[in-house]
């Protein structure tokens, strides 16, 4: 049966089989929603989705969503293929070119700075407005965002991205309210463990905080399935009065400080014990 059959949903960001996004599209499939992707045109050429959309019956639409006249006929044109207003979607897209280019915090340059808050937050509050305006989200319907701690926390080289995530999350909070009072829809924050994905592979510090916060998590990393559970729970009715959190998919690393097993990887290290 599924527990979205019969919803229909809109993916954003899914570029590869690893992607977040590709696994939460799964996901979705898996539990009886109809589904349409959508990307920019530059990472539907360069990634693997084409062929994962066809292989698996799912529309694919490229969109800058940058451009407000692109999401609008996005939405227009998703609806028509879905046979309805959407029910959900998912946000997951964010790009920095300083991350890319490892330039530290404090020599970031500011034009990909920009660029990085446009693409990476901004977008979402621009997705939410177009669709309110053209009310292309279905009465009750929920939209989910991709986040990560380090919008709390310092990161070392997370830099821009950071300030991109505070953002996302502050944009959760004032639409989830706006939204809610004008058509009842939900809008969360999934806050995700560190994922070995093509997109976390920019941050060069990846591999090493991947262990670590392995180590610290008492439950260890939550995976890309797992984040893909969470977006589905969202995205149903079970959760139908849960909007504007940030829900912490990671294992408890954001509640610990210290764990038995990152005092033995100390003591390894140091000899000490």
């Amino acid at each position: 049966m599924g527990i979205l059959r019969n919803k229909k949903g809109l993916i954003f960001g899914a570029l590869d089989e690893r992607s977040l996004a590709w696994h939460v599209a799964k996901r979705c499939q898996e539990e009886g929603a109809q589904l349409v992707l959508s990307n920019v045109e530059s990472a539907i050429k360069l990634g693997d989705i084409r062929r994962l959309a066809e292989e698996n019956d799912m529309p694919l639409l490229a969109c800058d969503v940058t451009n407000t006249t692109d999401i609008s006929q996005l939405l227009a044109k998703a609806q028509e293929l879905l046979g309805g207003k959407i029910d959900f979607v998912l946000h997951a897209v964010a790009q920095s070119v300083n991350l890319r280019r490892h330039l530290s915090y404090e020599n970031l340059n500011y034009e990909y700075f920009k660029r990085t808050i446009d693409i990476s937050a901004i977008s979402l509050h621009k997705i939410l407005k177009t669709a309110m305006e053209t009310d292309a989200i279905a009465e009750g319907g929920s939209v989910v965002t991709l986040s990560f701690i380090a919008s709390e926390r310092y990161m070392h080289g997370y830099n821009d991205m950071a300030d991109a995530k505070a953002l996302l999350e502050s944009i959760v909070r004032q639409m989830g309210a706006v939204y809610g009072e004008k058509r009842g829809v939900r809008i969360n924050a999934v806050s995700q463990s560190p994922t070995q994905t093509k997109a976390g592979g920019v941050w060069k510090e990846m591999d090493h905080f991947y262990e670590y916060t392995e180590d610290l998590s008492p439950l260890g990393n939550a995976s890309a399935d797992d984040c893909a559970d969470v977006c589905v729970a969202l995205f149903s009715d079970l959760m139908k009065k849960v909007t504007m959190q940030t829900i912490y998919n990671d294992g408890g690393y954001g509640r610990t400080m210290l764990t038995e097993s990152v005092i033995e990887r100390f003591r390894e290290s140091t000899g000490k014990k």
